[in-house]
């Protein structure tokens, strides 16, 4: 038996360790060349982003990311609170109706509320037939495009990453430590203050930090804005001043940033360490009534209001006046949505398949000498989510150039003929950086279903004769089917979400449903923008309820 585990975990788990391997290289490709695109630049490059573009970017980033962390711990510690420790009518369909935001990207958010509050928009022409104004040069709200607007926006849409992570912390804690506190004298603020809210910090460190990844990340609502953050600034001086060394410079502050933000968020939990008693009581929420009920159900549903509510309102009724008037949608959006569908299923099925070598790799060969290489590679293989979409894409142009040569010289020995690009400037390029992009979910999403599956199962398979692909096929596969399908789903609706990744590396003449709102919002023609942006909305909605259903079913 001894034998049959060696030669299963080190013979015939070597081939899925090396695809690992090969994976995890094909993540950190992109950051090598990026670092080598950054350090060809001529100190004039340097130069000139030093004194003009940097230090710009670098204080608007700073600030929006500063302000957005403010926000989003304010809303998503203050939300999981008040879930969590009080009763209130509603509170059962508001503890997962609070992460509906996560279903509208921030571009998209941004694109509804710049026409919702603008000047002669619905919201300020309201107002001012309310206080018997009849211009908008007599009253007018401060103006949306701006550092705060963009904080305020940003803020509403990215709390749930702190609600859901400090929600179920919150319905985890034992309520004989709160009711302790209560006994030695402490009032509720205190014991929030001090006992709740100290025990929580790891889970608002991983939601804040996820939080800002995003916010980092985003273009689409930052340019809509007019806020020059570091993303905004490596696309304008890529495709505007084609000025490719200084992309990738501003690109690798960006990365700079990125890892800031790692090392904050892992030594903000680095000495925290909790005892856990799975069998203790939960916090059992006071009941609230009258005014105060009111109160926490407004408090409760004003983040869902501006945050989801009022943009996909606003999208509905845009398409239904756009659909009124047309009758119709545009066969260039229809194509776009095509686009867009077809992109999404051939990245969810290669990010899937990637997911599942680098899971199962770590778990074949676990009773081997290489764990350790195997556990590396899947750590690498779930950094791409860390890497914004606009640094991926400028480092993805040397792997994806090289692998075409590649490719090119191999077909012209076999062939004679020299094909030319393969992958640099097609659908493929896309799907690679999707991959690279997603590979965290669904690395995290196998590893959490293998982990689910006894290991009995698979010593049974091994003493029937099986190795670890029969294994794989025919034990754990059928046992992770909810685990993939929870994965691919989420992959899909982020894929079909993505934006700086796909304007940097889409073909040309190639759109998909951001892109085409991208370019409405650019052009200032919110007809069809309104249509894009509601199909994106839908199909985000059905993987926010399933993870609500999924993560919060205690609270229920």
């Amino acid at each position: 038996m001894g034998r049959l585990k060696r030669f299963s975990s080190t013979e015939a788990g070597t081939p899925w360790l090396v695809a690992a391997v090969l994976i995890a290289l094909g993540v950190l490709a992109p950051v090598a060349t990026l670092i080598w695109y950054a350090s060809s630049g001529s100190f004039e490059h340097w130069q000139h982003l030093l004194d003009h573009v940097l230090p710009r970017a670098l204080l608007n980033t700073s600030l929006l990311l500063a302000g957005v962390a403010v926000l989003v711990t304010a809303l998503g510690v203050g939300a999981a609170w008040l879930i969590t420790a009080y009763q209130f009518p509603g509170r059962t369909f508001l503890s997962w109706a609070l992460l509906l935001p996560l279903a509208v990207p921030t571009y998209i958010v941004a694109f509804a509320y710049l026409d919702i509050l603008h000047p002669i928009g619905p919201v300020q022409t309201w107002i001012r037939e309310l206080l018997g104004y009849t211009s908008p040069r007599q009253f007018r709200l401060p103006d949306l495009r701006s550092l705060p607007g963009a904080i305020v926006l940003l803020g509403f849409v990215l709390y749930p990453y702190v609600y859901l992570s400090t929600r179920i912390m919150f319905a985890t804690q034992a309520a004989s430590l709160m009711e302790a506190a209560r006994v030695l004298g402490e009032t509720s603020r205190g014991v929030f203050f001090r006992v709740a809210l100290p025990m929580a910090r790891p889970a608002i460190a991983i939601g804040v930090s996820l939080a800002l990844l995003e916010a980092l990340n985003d273009i689409g609502a930052s340019e809509f804005l007019g806020v020059q953050t570091l993303t905004v600034s490596v696309y304008t001086t890529w495709v505007t001043r084609n000025d490719l060394a200084g992309a990738a410079q501003i690109a690798l502050a960006m990365l700079v940033m990125v890892a800031l933000l790692v090392l904050l968020e892992r030594r903000g939990r680095k000495r925290q360490r909790f005892a856990s008693n799975l069998r203790a009581r939960p916090l059992q929420p006071r009941q609230l009534r009258g005014v105060q009920a009111l109160i926490a159900s407004a408090l409760g549903w004003a983040p869902v209001i501006i945050g989801f509510v009022a943009p996909a309102i606003y999208l509905g009724s845009e398409t239904f006046k756009h659909l009124a008037i047309t009758g119709s949608i545009s066969d260039q959006l229809l194509l776009s949505a095509w686009n867009t569908l077809k992109v999404a299923l051939l990245a969810t099925f290669f990010t899937l398949l990637g997911g599942l070598i680098v899971a199962w790799a770590a778990r074949a060969v676990r009773n081997s000498h290489q764990p350790p290489l195997a556990r590396a590679c899947a750590r690498i293989a779930t950094t791409g989510y860390a890497i914004p979409g606009t640094v991926l894409a400028i480092g993805m142009l040397t792997p994806l150039l090289a692998f075409d040569s590649l490719l090119s010289t191999v077909w012209g020995h076999l062939s004679g003929a020299t094909p030319g690009l393969w992958l640099m400037g097609s659908v493929g390029a896309l799907v690679c950086a999707y991959v690279i992009r997603f590979l965290a979910i669904s690395v995290g999403g196998m590893e959490s279903g293998l982990a689910r599956i006894p290991p009995s199962l698979e010593q049974a398979a091994r003493l029937l004769g099986e190795s670890p692909t029969g294994t794989l096929r025919r034990v754990h596969l059928p046992l992770l089917r909810p685990a993939i399908g929870a994965a691919g789903l989420l992959v899909f609706v982020d894929a079909m979400k993505e934006l700086p990744a796909t304007l940097l590396l889409r073909p040309a003449g190639f759109e998909t449903l951001a892109t085409w709102l991208y370019a409405e919002a650019s052009r200032g023609t919110y007809e069809e923008g309104a249509v894009a942006a509601l199909a994106i909305v839908l199909a985000g909605l059905l993987p926010v309820v399933l993870l609500a259903r999924s993560q919060l079913k205690p609270a229920y």
